[in-house]
């Protein structure tokens, strides 16, 4: 099994930031023949790596450290007056933790939102390969949490389970219960999942304070940032 004192890293070339206009950004990927391991898995994420499906990456840029990895403290975490309201305006919605989803009517929902959301993204257009091959890991411990509407799927919350926490992964829904703020309550429930389960952190991938489509972040409190390789908690 690999460990961090023989890992292997690659770096890309410099390519243009998603982003932030203007900025050129350097990605590091974790070897993709390591044999990953949960405990390995949760050292590399405490260092600020993020998985997109089997691989684990990390920004390093040359000239721009402007993504930051934050995590929420669950057991500290305490909604506030729009957290509420979100709760409460979803109080109707029925939570499952399914197997899998694998389904035709899993996929269908992914695929309607990445066409209504984001045509602009990596992900357009999307494919039941990329969509698989996205979400999923042979090596991850991930959960997949349902949010049910009088018995039909209206959104899934991909989640992987850390020996300290869990990892948000990505949250797609159905674009038409967009009144619904569902990426929010997203959130919400796996902060209370990660409560249930006795872990400390909800990892929530990178924070950068210039790309206002990543604000939402910094409105759940207390937030733990990556700053010099040590976690500073902003309250």
């Amino acid at each position: 099994m690999s460990d961090l004192s023989t890992l292997k890293l690659f770096a890309t070339q410099p390519h243009p930031c998603s982003y932030l206009d203007g900025q050129e950004a350097t990605t590091v990927f974790v070897d993709p023949e390591a044999n990953i391991d949960p405990l390995l898995y949760t050292q590399l994420s405490q260092l600020g790596f993020r998985r997109s499906g089997a691989h684990l990456y990390r920004p390093q840029c040359l000239r721009c450290q402007a993504c930051v990895s934050c995590r929420i403290p669950v057991k500290l975490f305490t909604p506030n007056r729009t957290q509420r309201r979100c709760l409460q305006h979803n109080r109707d919605l029925s939570l499952h933790i399914a197997a899998n989803i694998n389904t035709l009517e899993h996929y269908n929902l992914y695929s309607r939102y990445i066409e209504s959301r984001h045509q602009d993204g990596d992900m357009y257009p999307p494919t039941e390969d990329q969509y698989k091959a996205f979400l999923t890991s042979e090596w991850g411990i991930t959960q997949f949490i349902e949010f049910g509407l009088d018995g039909r799927l209206i959104g899934v919350s991909v989640c992987d389970q850390l020996g300290d926490g869990l990892s948000a992964v990505y949250t797609f829904y159905d674009a038409n219960e967009e009144h619904r703020s569902l990426g929010k309550f997203a959130i919400l429930a796996q902060i209370e999942k990660a409560k249930d389960l006795g872990l400390d952190y909800l990892y929530l991938g990178y924070w950068i304070k210039e790309c206002e489509k990543m604000n939402y972040k910094i409105q759940y409190r207390p937030l733990e940032l990556l700053v010099n390789r040590r976690w500073m908690r902003l309250n």
